[in-house]
């Protein structure tokens, strides 16, 4: 299957901290995770493997217990929600689950084939966005 970059947005959000964590914004795991994450998306489009991925930092993702967290989304799959990342730690193993999820119809990946941090970390999955019901002819 053929995606985009904009076909596959990865949320990451840059509000949530552990408790006592930095008050400031950019210096907060999930703000220090996205620079990672572009970085490590650029690298591999210079090396020629680009990722068909475009990283999203948002407000918030509600999942406050365990930060540092992201959401990949996409038209019609279904979208992923994980958390206890480690910005220091997770770059390449979320990039691996990203490159699985974009070789899906459907963004299911299998169990087996998940990262980890995808198996562990998984806070929710949820289906996709149904298609417009149109009106029954009259």
């Amino acid at each position: 299957m053929t995606v985009s970059p904009e076909d596959i947005v990865l949320h990451v959000c840059a509000t949530c901290r552990p408790q006592g964590g930095p008050d400031a914004t950019e210096d907060r795991p999930g703000s220090i995770l996205q620079r990672g994450l572009e970085d490590a998306l650029a690298a591999r489009a210079t090396a020629g493997a680009p990722l068909p991925v475009r990283v999203e930092a948002v407000a918030c993702l509600s999942v406050c217990k365990r930060p540092c967290t992201v959401a990949v989304t996409a038209p019609g799959r279904w979208t992923y929600v994980w958390g206890d990342l480690d910005p220091a730690a997770h770059v390449e193993e979320i990039l691996d689950g990203l490159a699985r999820y974009a070789e899906t119809a459907d963004g299911i990946v299998p169990w087996r084939e998940r990262p980890q941090i995808f198996k562990k970390g998984v806070v929710a999955r949820i289906p996709p966005f149904p298609a417009p019901r149109t009106a029954a002819a009259e």
